[in-house]
């Protein structure tokens, strides 16, 4: 196994297996995990998102890797809606094939493997990737549950305008998007945040991994994980090789190449992130799967992520 992805990866599955203890050992209790999410949803990741997005000057990105990544994100999230139908399960499932732990796992992965310039390239993916991705993510979600109490009859039918109108509104106006948009307004200000603003954002921000993380180990005390454990594998497998060879594939036919289409596909090989957790909580759909998902698709990059880095290297 590369050091280096030892090195990144086996932190983030203690804080999962110190999590997983203190559920079992009743330290937090499962009726706290809902008030735990709140925490980290309106909170943490507020900070941590719009802080990430205050310092980053659009003009100085290098778009075309970047490119191929979210073409083939894209690509595998609307295969997923289109086999799984066009429902909150679906989109959650097809956010959990394409969203990447790019930053507490990431960074410190590329930095070691690939020094200065590969951070240059990885940082440009971080900046848009939770813009794109989640924002994204949270329309087509706000137009399923609207389709779905539409055809429950737990809201009245209106016309797709109206429905796409409110979808954007919920999505804009939510606890994920909303700092990653007036972040990237404020960096393009030019003003810089004062140090008594900045500080207690950086401290929210840097508990948001390790608490994200611990709460996947506490629901996981709590989620049968034998009744899981063969579709998390087949969503691991997914997310870990499926993603980053649709990357690689369309990189290499953008003619993207060396280093940059290799940071890009290491980053597609990444395990899931906590955010997709986040928001199987926040739909309430799919917990279960999704938490053991990301336990599962984390242990399995120790092989997997070993195994995009050896074949980027022999091209």
């Amino acid at each position: 196994m590369n050091g280096v992805v030892a090195g990144s990866l086996l932190p983030v599955v203690l804080l999962i297996g110190a999590g997983f203890m203190a559920g079992r050992l009743g330290w937090i209790k499962s009726a706290s995990v809902k008030d735990l999410a709140n925490l980290i949803f309106l909170l943490l990741a507020p900070a941590l998102l719009f802080r990430a997005m205050s310092t980053v000057d659009v003009g100085q990105l290098h778009f075309k890797p970047v490119a191929a990544y979210f073409a083939g994100s894209f690509l595998l999230f609307g295969l997923t809606m289109a086999l799984r139908g066009f429902n909150r399960t679906a989109a959650v499932l097809a956010l959990s094939n394409t969203y990447s732990n790019s930053v507490m796992i990431g960074i410190p992965l590329v930095g070691l493997a690939y020094g200065p310039p590969g951070m240059v390239v990885l940082l440009t993916l971080i900046s848009l990737h939770s813009l794109i991705l989640l924002t994204s993510a949270t329309v087509v979600i706000e137009l399923a549950v609207a389709n779905e109490e539409t055809r429950s009859g737990k809201r009245e039918k209106r016309p797709m305008t109206s429905t796409v109108a409110q979808a954007l509104r919920n999505a804009i106006i939510h606890p994920v998007p909303l700092p990653i948009i007036a972040g990237l307004l404020f960096a393009q200000t030019g003003l810089a945040l004062p140090g008594w603003v900045d500080k207690p954002l950086m401290l929210l921000g840097q508990a948001f991994g390790p608490i994200a993380l611990v709460m996947v180990g506490v629901t996981l005390a709590y989620t049968p994980v034998g009744t899981y454990w063969r579709p998390a594998l087949a969503q691991s497998v997914i997310k870990n090789l499926l993603h980053p060879m649709l990357v690689a594939a369309i990189g290499w036919f953008l003619g993207v190449r060396g280093l940059p289409l290799t940071v890009m596909v290491v980053a597609a090989s990444l395990p899931m992130g906590a955010n997709v957790f986040l928001f199987s909580q926040r739909y309430q759909t799919s917990e279960g799967l999704i938490t053991a998902s990301v336990a599962v698709s984390t242990a399995l990059a120790l092989a997997t992520v070993s195994l995009s880095m050896w074949a980027m290297g022999q091209l």
